[in-house]
């Protein structure tokens, strides 16, 4: 019995090139500002026009500013990106959700949000994160700027078919637990090379029990761990989720597609190339120390000692620490932070919100604390004021900024200062990543919010 990746990957197959790859039909290209100018430059100078141009969306995301957003970008570099954005989808004829619209936000959270992605499809976008979409049910990759022009060109995609893992977590996950903390465990576990050739499926009970907000998180570190993707079989939460969305199936188209749904699962009989099963209860708040996502460990835990770590990995760990500022085998609790960062495609959508709030609740931003609270979308914005939870962060001493990347990657303002220590629910702690010399601890709203009103690295559970 084939996996549900089989399905989904044979039924979108063209052709299969005799000892080469596979040329795979794409359901839907999204496009944001920077991986696109030369893929359409490359279009213009071949003369041709985009083949499937109503399956194609775009979005500015990376170089929005979070404030301002109704006035000129400063910055002339992203400037020029997003409006070179804008002058493409208007030559081209595509679907462009431009900053200032309440369509505009990270693509890889309005994609989900507006039913543009569906279960059963194949998804390409010229970004690592767009595994996100994976827990939709659907087969979802980053892809390079030559080949963001193949699709544009063809709807279709050259690629070598990877391999199948399903990583099972088993349980029920612990107070304080979210679906940041799978991830983190899962990398610190596997390393950032782990999944490197594979597709990964999440499975089992404390997965099956995530929301569809946590499942995207989930989904959106897979290629922390090296996978191509990963993705989640869809069920009633998915179903649920995506019912009534703009973009969705309405009426009997409805009622078909969900009956289309049912069928995405793999086999009890499917083989895996790899399989890896995790008790939910083994898994704690983490949170990284180093300078690649798979450096993380329990809050409550020690850095590893050098003796610990093989030793052809003893140099980049020295030198990881080093930047970092910290010693091996010290605890970070009580370590004194700079910065706080809640949102990116990986924490921007409302339940990342919901939880930040719930601890901050009743109490003060704490003294010498930057805090930035980035929806990923306006509708994630416009959810937050519904909730009144812009109250909640507002009588704390928060303030919302307008939806972007913003501090996840330093190409907007939104730039950590060298050598100051920030708490961030983004997906990538790569020395500079946040900004020259930035130093960033990766880890769940939860505990983003914890250190928010402590001023320093704390359990959150010792506040919920």
């Amino acid at each position: 019995m084939n996996t549900l990746f089989d399905k989904i990957w044979d039924s979108h197959v063209v052709q299969i090139v005799p000892d080469g790859p596979t040329q795979l039909y794409i359901d839907r290209l999204y496009c944001h500002e920077v991986t696109s100018p030369q893929a359409f430059e490359g279009l213009r100078s071949r003369g041709i026009k985009c083949f499937r141009p109503e399956k194609i969306y775009c979005m500015p995301d990376h170089n929005t500013p979070t404030h301002d957003q109704d006035k000129p970008i400063d910055d002339p570099v992203s400037r020029t990106q997003v409006d070179t954005l804008a002058k493409n989808c208007a030559e081209f004829g595509l679907n462009h959700f431009a900053m200032n619209t309440d369509h505009n936000g990270i693509i890889h959270v309005v994609g989900p949000e507006r039913g543009l992605s569906l279960p059963g499809m194949t998804l390409v976008c010229g970004d690592s994160h767009t595994s996100t979409h994976g827990a939709m049910g659907a087969v979802a990759f980053g892809i390079g700027t030559s080949e963001v022009e193949m699709v544009m060109a063809s709807q279709c995609i050259l690629q070598q078919k990877p391999k199948s893992m399903r990583i099972s977590i088993e349980g029920s996950l612990r107070k304080g637990v979210t679906a940041k903390d799978i991830a983190l465990f899962l990398m610190s576990k596997l390393t950032t090379s782990g999944a490197t050739g594979y597709f990964v499926e999440y499975a089992g009970s404390a997965v099956r029990a995530l929301s569809m907000e946590g499942r995207l998180t989930l989904c959106n570190l897979s290629i922390e761990m090296g996978a191509r993707g990963g993705f989640i079989a869809p069920d009633e939460v998915t179903f649920e989720y995506i019912k009534g969305r703009e973009y969705a199936p309405k009426g009997a188209e409805w009622d078909k597609a969900v009956a289309y749904w049912k069928t995405l699962k793999s086999g009890d009989d499917a083989v895996f190339d790899k399989e890896l099963v995790y008790k939910a209860e083994d898994i704690e708040p983490m949170i990284t120390y180093g300078t690649n996502p798979g450096m993380g460990m329990a809050i409550g835990d020690n850095i590893p000692t050098i003796d610990s770590i093989d030793e052809a990995g003893r140099i980049s760990f020295k030198k990881s620490l080093d930047y970092m500022g910290f010693q091996a085998g010290e605890k970070l609790l009580g370590k004194k932070i700079d910065y706080v960062f809640l949102g990116a495609c990986t924490n921007g959508r409302i339940e990342d919100f919901r939880a930040f709030a719930s601890i901050v609740k009743g109490r003060q931003k704490a003294e010498g604390v930057t805090a930035w609270l980035v929806p990923g979308s306006w509708m994630v914005d416009a959810q937050i004021r519904e909730e009144g939870l812009d109250k909640i962060f507002e009588a704390a001493g928060f303030a919302i900024r307008q939806p972007g990347c913003s501090a996840c990657l330093a190409m907007n303002d939104d730039k950590i200062p060298a050598g100051k220590y920030a708490v961030s629910t983004s997906n990538r702690n790569f020395e500079g990543r946040q900004g020259p010399g930035s130093r960033t601890l990766l880890a769940s709203p939860l505990v983003a919010a914890a250190a928010a009103v402590t001023g320093c690295i704390t359990d959150p559970r010792e506040l919920m």
